[in-house]
């Protein structure tokens, strides 16, 4: 096996990692994410929500950021990489550079040029592909990239659920007409779901305010944490549905729909969005439910908003001009690392999804030092490491109460532990964090079970 293979796989020794582990909880830190990614070493604050992502932390960004890339691959988007800063010209042009408010942070350079650190790419994605398009034939189109973004809020708080950079995926549909241009939201709304699906999460949607984006229909999708910052009021049936990652054609359009029509026929909305009369009118008190949730991502359809300002027109199949119509669909990269900690811990630590997890196994070896232990250590992290498992092996000598307490802290999905004891008998003690459950396995069986 070479050096490197994806999500820059390679041998790791914790006696050789950088993991800046904190042993008392953060002052600062208000909620549980927070508190553990700092203590974990994932990240580290430098300036009023802007963090550095320390290699743990970047392992699981870098999962994340994979997974929507291939969804939305999936979906038919096409990714590109657009700029951080951006020219206020634009935004000028389509009236939002002054509606905008104080969150963009607004710069001059040199030349006297008034520039902005990019809040989201409207104006810039619009631009760019009226410059490259002619005609109807060269639409549908959906371009989106995975990108820092800055917003300066007046209170950041909560580590990476409400920072002022943040990395996010933008994706924008062009489309020549509105029947089109709904189909591609769908088509959006569909890729969601199998997005958080695969993340381990049942990320609900539910109607949403459009906001400066703009727009006639938008939904936010949710996941249910108690330290979410909306109230959320939903059926208990969303609970029954199948939220595994599902095939689909997303070129067959009454299946698209259909799906998306299951997904919102039952009721679910935020405070913002909620109508107590019609809850209790379309969802029997026995399937009521109520709690915090998480914004994770959200989708617009705002038709010719953005194009008609911009010029953004197409010369249809009987030779007339007709300007695009147009969604974007946000999904907060960086949030989603903090979400499902919010949303899959427990007192001891972290408990990650497979799919995310900075490393899928933790090997302990409880006597560093010892011939036997060491060689046996040894054996199974290579097996492992040449079937393409993501291994964290503790090498270090330290006490086992302390390895057993930092492999908890930083959630490993499973735990291979490796003692004089136990080898005695020829076996591992393998330990799923998500379950706690314990079992001993023979050390020829062990590479096996991953």
């Amino acid at each position: 096996m070479g050096a490197f293979t994806s999500f820059g796989r390679k041998l790791m020794k914790l006696s050789q990692y950088f993991m800046p582990i904190l042993r008392d909880d953060p002052k600062e830190a208000e909620i549980v994410s927070h508190r553990l990614m700092l203590r974990t070493g994932m990240i580290r604050q430098e300036s009023a929500g802007i963090y550095s992502w320390l290699p743990m932390g970047l392992r699981v960004l870098k999962k994340i950021e994979q997974i929507v890339r291939e969804e939305q691959d999936r979906a038919g988007a096409l990714e590109v990489l657009m700029p951080t800063i951006q020219s206020a010209d634009l935004w000028r042009k389509s009236g939002r550079y002054d509606d905008y408010g104080k969150e963009m942070l607004r710069i001059t350079d040199r030349h006297e040029r008034d520039m902005l650190f990019g809040p989201t790419n409207e104006e810039m994605i619009t631009d760019i592909f009226r410059a490259g398009v002619q005609s109807y034939k060269d639409v549908p189109r959906n371009l989106y990239h995975i990108q820092w973004k800055f917003r300066d809020e007046i209170r950041p708080r909560f580590g990476v659920m409400r920072g002022r950079e943040f990395l996010m995926k933008d994706a924008y549909s062009f489309d020549v007409s509105a029947e089109d241009g709904r189909h591609s939201y769908n088509k959006m709304f569909v890729s969601y779901l199998r997005t958080y699906a695969r993340m381990g999460l049942k990320a609900i949607p539910m109607r949403a305010e459009t906001g400066p984006i703009g727009g006639d229909m938008s939904h936010e999708f949710l996941i249910l944490a108690e330290t979410g910052e909306s109230e959320v009021f939903f059926d208990r049936d969303f609970y029954d549905m199948d939220w595994s990652a599902f095939e689909i054609d997303y070129d067959d359009l009454e299946t698209v729909s259909q799906t998306v029509t299951e997904y919102t026929s039952k009721y679910a909305a935020s405070d913002e969005k909620h109508e107590p009369e019609e809850f209790e009118k379309r969802v029997p008190e026995s399937r009521r439910l109520s709690g915090r949730g998480i914004e994770v991502g959200h989708i617009f359809f705002f038709g010719t908003k953005y194009s008609e300002p911009l010029g953004c027109v197409v010369q249809s199949a009987d030779g007339k001009p007709v300007a695009l119509h147009s969604g974007s669909y946000g999904i907060g990269v960086s949030r989603l690392a903090g979400a499902i900690i919010e949303a899959s811990h427990d007192d001891d630590g972290i408990i990650w999804p497979e799919s995310v997890a900075p490393f899928k196994v933790g090997l302990i070896n409880l006597k560093a030092g010892d011939a036997e232990t060491d060689a046996a250590c040894a054996n199974l992290y290579s097996g492992l490491c040449q079937k393409g498992i993501d291994v964290l092996y503790d090498d270090r000598d330290d006490r086992p109460g302390a390895k057993f307490a930092r492999m908890d802290l930083i959630g490993l999905p499973w735990q291979v532990i490796i003692g004089p004891r136990g080898l005695k008998d020829g076996v591992a003690e393998v330990k799923e964090r998500a379950t706690g459950e314990r079992q001993n396995v023979p050390l020829d069986n062990v590479v096996s079970l991953f």
